[in-house]
């Protein structure tokens, strides 16, 4: 049935006295002004009616035999049937009257009545229901809203799930709320969370009710959500506990385009409270909003995990590659006394100076990386023209100056070294334009090419060759500033000085003299 189906269908009465003449009467007014009404001779029978249809108004007469009026408030009022009670009293019970609608009757008539006026107090009553159920569907409608807008805050699964439990305990007044979601990699349904409503004592996991899972499975899966209480409830379970027996249960099924992935449960342990159809549809709904979320999450933790996957990737990547940068480096000095930990030493000294200079640490470690293969361009060439003693002939010099164009061919192919280059091909560069191989000059020259540049020649001067011995630590520097603005940037000339002085300090006080050239 439809919201529009509902909005049509007359209210329903029920008139419950011990006088047929009374009954009769009211009955047949009240029909005539178009409301459903059916009758009941006392409190008795008024109750099993109750429990087998809704009622809108219960219209009953104050002093019956065996269940008089205020006992049948009482029963509905225990037996939490949502109804408004009208009841009818003599001119000498007002007070009486005004007693039963402290105990929650809606309103009284005085007999003899009139039936407008019975009629008007019932409108009103009708009236007033009709508020109250917009002032609900309201308050529904901005809970939902509220519930949603917080699940989509946030994609963290944990705090998406929580916000789902706490709306769930707070729409239905129930106990606790649990959540179970299907493993994707086992398809079981697993407990992922379960939270007590607020001042209620937990229950102990030893005395909750164990989920019969078959048996659930079988019935969300059609989509059908579960409203049952006490014993019939049970055949939901597997087992229970005497000391905390299930008093009202509501499971819901959490579905994304047609699939089930969880289920979402209410309980009630309280006795005086049974959840109801109205608690279901809400929830329901909930559920519903619930399932979309649940699944963006999820959706959002597997993108984090393939990202996770892909970093651990790169950086397995970035560690094969520096062990390759590494493994070219000592390739080439393995077979060198002369050289052999060159590449190394420039490497850390265009480091410092990277870092002296503000560069980023990614830059710095591109520079770090740039060091150590500077000179690869030398694979090839003979061993007794680069440890030559003495001065090398116009032929060897030509061999010789090709290294850096070589570097850039052997890296060029290789895309994980493509931004090493500029240091192999361009650190012979001179400022004012007189180096090789492509006379750049100034800035023109790439940053690698002219930190590299000074450290590369800091340390063939600090180094023992096969034509001299390596000269002190003073001279270097020396060289360097007079060269400073011909061969070298100035800049990075002066910072250089700066950054060693700092360096040799450091290594002075800790001892590391090794270090440290003469």
């Amino acid at each position: 049935m439809d919201v529009g189906d509902e909005a049509v269908l007359p209210a329903r009465i029920l008139v419950v006295d011990d006088e047929k003449v009374i009954r009769d009467i009211l009955c047949e007014f009240l029909a005539l002004e178009g409301y459903d009404v059916h009758s009941a001779e006392d409190g008795d029978a008024a109750m099993a009616e109750l429990q087998i249809r809704p009622y809108d108004i219960v219209i009953s007469d104050l002093k019956m035999p065996r269940v008089s009026g205020i006992e049948l408030l009482e029963k509905i009022t225990a037996s939490n049937i949502q109804v408004l009670t009208v009841i009818m009293t003599g001119f000498g019970t007002v007070e009486t009257a005004i007693e039963a609608m402290k105990k929650g009757a809606y309103d009284y008539v005085l007999k003899p009545f009139k039936v407008e006026e019975v009629v008007r107090i019932i409108q009103r009553g009708l009236d007033g229901q009709r508020l109250k159920a917009e002032n609900i569907r309201l308050k529904e409608a901005l809970t939902l809203y509220r519930v949603s807008e917080a699940m989509a805050s946030s994609l963290e699964i944990d705090q998406v799930l929580d916000v789902i439990l706490r709306a769930t305990l707070d729409e239905s007044s129930g106990d606790v709320a649990s959540l179970h979601l299907q493993d994707p990699k086992t398809s079981e349904y697993i407990e992922r969370v379960k939270l007590t409503r607020e001042n209620y004592a937990p229950i102990p996991d030893a005395h909750m009710p164990s989920l019969q899972m078959a048996a659930l499975k079988m019935h969300l899966a059609e989509g059908k959500p579960i409203l049952a209480h006490g014993s019939a409830a049970m055949r939901f379970f597997s087992s229970s506990s005497p000391k905390h027996p299930l008093v009202s249960y509501v499971a819901l099924p959490l579905q994304v385009s047609g699939r089930l992935i969880g289920m979402l449960n209410v309980f009630s342990f309280t006795p005086t409270l049974k959840f109801d159809e109205g608690a279901r549809k809400m929830l329901s709904v909930l559920a519903s909003r619930a399932a979309s979320a649940i699944d963006n999450a999820r959706l959002y933790d597997d993108l984090l995990e393939r990202n996770q996957e892909l970093r651990q990737a790169n950086v397995n990547l970035e560690d094969n590659y520096q062990k390759t940068v590494l493994g070219f480096a000592q390739a080439l000095e393995e077979s060198d006394r002369y050289t052999r930990g060159h590449s190394e030493r420039v490497s850390g000294y265009a480091g410092l100076l990277a870092e002296r200079v503000g560069m980023t640490q990614s830059e710095v470690r591109t520079i770090v990386q740039a060091g150590l293969m500077h000179d690869i361009g030398k694979i090839g060439i003979r061993y007794d023209m680069l440890n030559k003693p003495g001065r090398l002939s116009g032929a060897e010099v030509e061999v010789f100056r090709e290294h850096p164009n070589k570097g850039r061919r052997i890296m060029a192919p290789i895309p994980c070294m493509q931004n090493l280059i500029d240091a192999a091909w361009c650190h012979h560069e001179w400022f004012d334009g007189g180096g090789y191989p492509r006379n750049l000059s100034g800035q023109n020259i790439p940053i690698q090419g002219r930190i590299v540049s000074i450290a590369d020649a800091y340390d063939a001067m600090t180094s023992d060759r096969a034509y001299r011995k390596a000269l002190p630590h003073a001279v270097a520097i020396k060289e360097l500033l007079r060269c400073a603005g011909t061969q070298f940037d100035p800049e990075l000339a002066r910072a250089f000085v700066s950054v060693m002085d700092d360096f040799r300090k450091a290594a002075q006080e800790a001892g590391q003299h090794d270090l440290i050239p003469l």
